[in-house]
């Protein structure tokens, strides 16, 4: 019995000591796999795990960022809703700040369970009342301030099992206190908002990001970014101008496009002309879609950009899962990058307008050889699997089935 504890012992420390060592300090890369694919990251672990290590970690405060909540009886996404619970119980104060046009995806009876679980007070935001036409996009929450998750998963039963998701755990305390800034920021907008007053920009200029650190936050939209927070928008295509050789790219999807009400949309060129200038300075690109970037006008973008010389397309196409169709799942929904093999990218946002201009999103810069690697990898993975094609130009795509129409 002994010699069983001390190899158990022996065996989480060295998982700890991995997940300390892997990429960068203070950053833990977290991944889901969607379930029944051949994709496999046994390195990584799960934000389940992860989640719910943070919740039983927290002895003060709890607070998350969500553009919408889903869950599902019977899945195991119930186990996070259980050790937030759990911790609210047991006095820990939490805050959950959520879109208020994220209604239309979310299951009230899971928003409801949220309300209910004490010392929890829940809030919506409609983020449009500050930019004109965004929304919180983040996916983000922090823990005592000491520990904070930022990554591509909603707050959703279905990004724990059914879809291609990336995030970070991050303990770097620079960011990790600006994320709270940006946190308290919104918090308070939504009261304003709430009394019919208005929310004044935190920066008149724009905020460049301090490219000096191995790690950074960068964020969106730059109006409402607090005091050192560089602006997205600005970063990406910067990103991209110091690109020398190849860069790696997922996403769920990819347009010069803003979307307005009533399927209106207009140009949006900041991200496309970038990538377009790296193409022609000799820089290979591979850029990785889902299935859902094929609708009518975005699949013509893509064959217009998949044209250029050095420019390389895939359409990932995830099988639907053996119990039958599962709406808004079964997709790749990462967004990462990786540049040159030395820079790392992880975020919120997809790449088309309305995400960095107008809308809460986050960010993550990460100036490190490792993590530039397995985001590469990782990206390598799909890119080889049976599930990416190369977009084929010639092809009328008929429009992708997302949720239940």
């Amino acid at each position: 019995m002994f010699k069983m504890i001390l190899t158990l012992q022996i065996l989480l420390g060295c998982a700890v000591q991995a997940h300390a060592e892997f990429g960068i300090p203070g950053y833990e890369l977290v991944h889901t796999v969607p379930l029944e694919t051949t994709l496999t990251t046994p390195d990584l672990r799960e934000p389940l795990q992860v989640w719910r290590e943070m919740f039983d970690a927290a002895r003060e405060e709890i607070d998350l960022g969500q553009f919408y909540v889903a869950g599902k009886s019977g899945e195991a996404f119930d186990q996070v809703i259980e050790r937030l619970d759990a911790a609210g119980r047991r006095g820990v104060k939490i805050r959950f700040l959520m879109e208020e046009k994220g209604k239309f995806a979310s299951d009230i009876a899971t928003i409801e369970q949220l309300q209910r679980i004490p010392n929890l007070t829940f809030r919506y935001l409609n983020y449009s009342k500050l930019t004109g036409n965004g929304i919180i996009h983040a996916k983000y929450m922090l823990v005592d301030g000491t520990a904070a998750y930022v990554g591509s998963q909603n707050f959703d039963w279905r990004a724990f099992a059914h879809i291609h998701e990336t995030g970070l755990r991050i303990t770097d305390s620079v960011v990790v206190k600006q994320l709270q800034q940006i946190f308290e920021f919104d918090w308070h907008a939504q009261a304003l908002i709430a009394q019919g007053l208005p929310v004044l920009p935190s920066n008149q200029a724009l905020v460049l990001a301090n490219e000096d650190q191995a790690a950074y936050l960068v964020a969106s939209p730059n109006a409402f970014n607090p005091a050192g927070v560089g602006d997205s928008e600005t970063e990406l295509p910067k990103l991209l101008a110091a690109a020398t050789s190849e860069v790696k790219v997922q996403l769920l999807d990819y347009a010069p496009l803003s979307y307005g009400p009533n399927h209106t949309h207009s140009y949006y060129a900041v991200i496309d002309n970038a990538i377009r200038a790296a193409l022609a300075r000799g820089v290979k690109i591979q850029l990785m879609v889902s299935h859902w970037n094929t609708g009518k006008p975005a699949i013509d973008y893509l064959k217009s950009l998949a044209l250029l010389p050095g420019m390389e397309i895939k359409i990932v196409t995830l099988p639907q899962a053996s119990t039958g169709f599962i709406p808004f799942a079964r997709v790749i929904h990462s967004k990462i990058m990786s540049i040159d093999g030395q820079v790392a990218w992880i975020g919120t946002s997809n790449w088309s307008g309305g995400y960095m201009d107008k809308s809460r999103n986050l960010e993550i810069i990460l100036r490190n050889k490792k993590m530039a690697k397995r985001i590469a990898d990782l990206h390598q993975q799909t890119w080889d699997s049976i599930y990416a094609q190369p977009i084929d130009v010639m092809k009328n795509y008929p429009p992708p089935k997302k949720g239940t129409n």
